[in-house]
């Protein structure tokens, strides 16, 4: 059994606010959503694979040993929309009860990452407006180590490429036999993605046909194995790539890629 830890893709909205006085302003409504569901639906679809799935306030609010813990017992992590802050502060530090008790410092979860991947774990970095470097540089990953096991190289400036009609993904010379049982052709238009550029000693797999860009990218650092799939695996840029009859063969390819000597290939 392979097992998946999901980190993003989820969200709370909070419904319409309404000023029913000067002095009385109402938010009525609150709903949960999980954008994840439709990639941890196509991972275990091969009845091989456990993804458990988590918000990103979830991973923020893990104590000392809980993430270590999850490095230690699952094979993949996902990360998604997932921006930097959420590794590198803790609520600790915003809990004034806390102050002059005792030094406040925690293991540090971007370190722990990298190590965990050049000692064998496997990631997936996934696209989004708070990944990569994101919108207004948000995502923050250009500016912390994990750049170093990126499989491409962040913008030091917002990179969001969006478009209302869509970007399509085309084969490279390194493609090889990814698109197998994948029509390419049938891709639906994505949304948007984030601009990266190519690392060299790193797999270009599929670029963005209108700019040249990686769209999914794939190489081993240190014994670990890493993906970027620099588009969303959920809505609003996968909106119509969520519903594509071979969503769920995508990802198991990518996971394929991760994880070559699964029981269940």
């Amino acid at each position: 059994m392979t097992k998946v830890f999901y980190i993003g893709d989820w969200a709370i909205m909070t419904g319409p606010v309404f000023a029913e006085s000067p002095f009385n302003y109402v938010h009525k409504g609150l709903e949960l959503f999980n954008y994840g569901k439709w990639l941890k639906e196509a991972l275990e679809s091969n009845r091989q694979t456990e993804v458990e799935s988590v918000s990103t306030w979830d991973f923020y609010r893990m104590g000392p040993g809980e993430y270590e813990k999850v490095l230690d017992e699952y094979d993949v992590i996902i990360f998604s929309d997932v921006e930097a802050k959420c590794f590198q502060l803790s609520p600790s530090f915003f809990n004034r009860e806390k102050f002059g008790k005792k030094v406040l410092t925690f293991p540090d979860r971007i370190r722990l990452t990298v190590e965990a991947i050049k000692q064998g774990k496997s990631a997936m970095f996934l696209g989004g407006w708070l990944s990569f470097t994101g919108e207004m540089g948000k995502g923050g990953w250009n500016r912390t180590g994990l750049k170093e096991i990126l499989p491409v190289q962040c913008l030091d400036h917002e990179d969001l490429v969006e478009s209302t009609e869509g970007f399509l993904p085309e084969s490279t010379d390194e493609t090889g036999n990814f698109l197998d049982d994948l029509p390419i052709d049938e891709f639906p238009p994505i949304l948007g993605y984030n601009q990266t550029l190519p690392r060299k000693g790193f797999k270009s797999i599929l670029n963005i046909r209108e700019t040249g860009d990686p769209l999914l990218a794939w190489g081993k650092v240190g014994k670990g194995n890493v993906l970027a799939y620099t588009s969303d695996p959920a809505p609003h840029w996968g909106c119509n790539f969520v519903y594509w009859e071979h969503y769920n063969t995508f990802w198991q390819k990518c996971l394929g890629l991760l994880i070559p000597n699964r029981s269940d290939r």
